[in-house]
């Protein structure tokens, strides 16, 4: 286990109770990466409150920790489980259990994504989606790696928030009094593979993945508003046509490399970084997390290409003092089994957002999803009381149950904890949220 050496409380107020409506709004039942699912719970009462974190409030004892959560861990069906609990204000370690352990972590992965992004990305960064004049009165299409374009029309719901749409493109190019002949796409921005050879090619159907190009509408789901719709296997090319019909052009959709310096005609943005990771994390986007890599590696100088942006996200942690030890990457988003971090590092990754270590992270513990209330959590944590105090990011396949995140316990002290089980998905995942409730009971003196 490393060492973390003393970390320095800062005055700030620390939001765990969030504000949230009366009544929860509960995203669609989902269990992250899981095909399995439970009875939605009705949606829980949130009071609408802040409280505030004070530096003198009580610290648990790793004796206190241990007796609060040794409940939970009795349960047989985590009795694999691995994890780390810290009190974020000292970086002292309450509870470990092999922490150094690396497993398979799922979508728990994607913590080290959007840290890396929040330390190497501007927070209002945008990705610019144009179209350009090709020759003989064809427009080409020119891809920028954003994956939130949308299908949907001017006035109707996207699947991600504040996202750029076709029909606008399709609007300023009609405004320009322009008749194209007909429609190319340039898929150049992106190099080498669009597809990650750990991957399962049935996941496109599964409504998971989808490959991996400059060009994506709705992250290539085939049903827009739908989180686990059946994704589309040419992302690119289903843009190009998307355009086309706005425009009523008719003909092949062709590939084309536009001109150097040719005129742009119409052009969209996405929604800054922020608000792109938001999305990302609360929702366990995979098509977000292996795109924003890639723009991390553009920015850093190396290649526009899903390898290049595993290498960028070690980089950056590397760069700004994470030690990721033996961590082993295949993908950022957390779908390749190949995949190898420990509970420490998650735990790490964590503690350096909660602590004021790192203020660039500190945005990370808003994306996180609350529990009982939105994202991969809203159909967790509402039936034992601990609604709106556990934030987490969850990691599910075939296997593999992770939960990593924050929870304030009763007196007011902040935790961080990494938890990675194994076996069966509904039990372990139900095993783990017993562990991170017990932690809102603390005390733990």
């Amino acid at each position: 286990m490393r060492k973390r050496p003393g970390l320095a409380w800062f005055a700030v107020v620390f939001v765990v109770v969030v504000a949230v409506a009366a009544v929860a709004l509960i995203y669609a039942l989902r269990v992250d990466k899981s095909t399995t699912s439970s009875p939605e719970p009705a949606p829980p009462t949130v009071v609408q409150r802040i409280n505030p974190v004070a530096a003198a409030a009580p610290v648990p004892t790793p004796a206190g920790i241990a007796q609060e959560i040794k409940p939970a861990l009795a349960n047989p069906d985590i009795a694999d489980v691995t994890g780390q609990i810290t009190d974020a204000a000292t970086g002292q370690v309450l509870w470990s259990h092999d922490p150094d352990e690396k497993r398979t972590p799922a979508s728990t992965t994607k913590l080290l994504t959007v840290s890396a992004a929040l330390l190497a990305l501007p927070p209002d960064a945008t990705l610019t989606t144009n179209v350009v004049q090709g020759p003989g009165g064809q427009l080409i299409l020119v891809g920028a790696g954003d994956p939130t374009l949308s299908v949907q029309p001017d006035g109707q719901p996207t699947f991600y928030t504040d996202a750029p749409r076709i029909s606008a493109l399709a609007d300023q190019i009609r405004a320009k009094g322009l008749d194209p002949t007909s429609i190319a796409i340039d898929t150049g921005a992106f190099t080498g593979s669009d597809w990650d050879s750990t991957w399962d090619r049935d996941d496109i159907a599964g409504g998971n993945l989808t490959p991996i190009q400059p060009l994506i509408a709705d992250g290539g789901r085939l049903q827009p508003l739908k989180d686990y719709s059946p994704r589309t296997a040419t992302p690119a090319l289903d843009v190009g046509k998307t355009l086309a019909a706005d425009l009523g052009v008719s003909g092949a959709v062709t590939t084309a490399t536009a001109p150097a310096g040719a005129p742009v005609v119409a052009s969209v943005k996405s929604a800054p970084l922020l608000t792109r990771l938001g999305d990302m994390i609360r929702d366990s986007d995979n098509i977000l997390a292996e795109t924003v890599s890639i723009e991390i590696s553009r920015a850093t100088g190396g290649p526009a290409s899903l390898a290049g942006g595993v290498a960028a996200v070690q980089n950056v942690l590397t760069t700004n003092q994470f030690d990721l030890g033996s961590t082993f990457l295949h993908d950022t988003s957390g779908m390749s089994t190949a995949n190898l971090i420990s509970p420490d590092t998650l735990d790490h990754v964590l503690l350096g957002a909660a602590s004021g270590q790192n203020p660039k992270l500190r945005p990370l513990l808003d994306m996180l999803a609350i529990g009982g209330v939105d994202g991969t959590l809203s159909d967790r944590f509402a039936a034992n009381g601990v609604a709106g105090w556990v934030r987490a990011k969850t990691g599910t396949l075939t296997g593999v149950n992770t939960l990593a995140g924050i929870v304030q316990d009763t007196d007011g002290r902040v935790l961080t904890f990494a938890l990675m089980a194994g076996g069966d998905i509904n039990k372990s995942r139900l095993g783990l949220d017993a562990v991170a409730s017990s932690l809102r009971g603390c005390g733990c003196r």
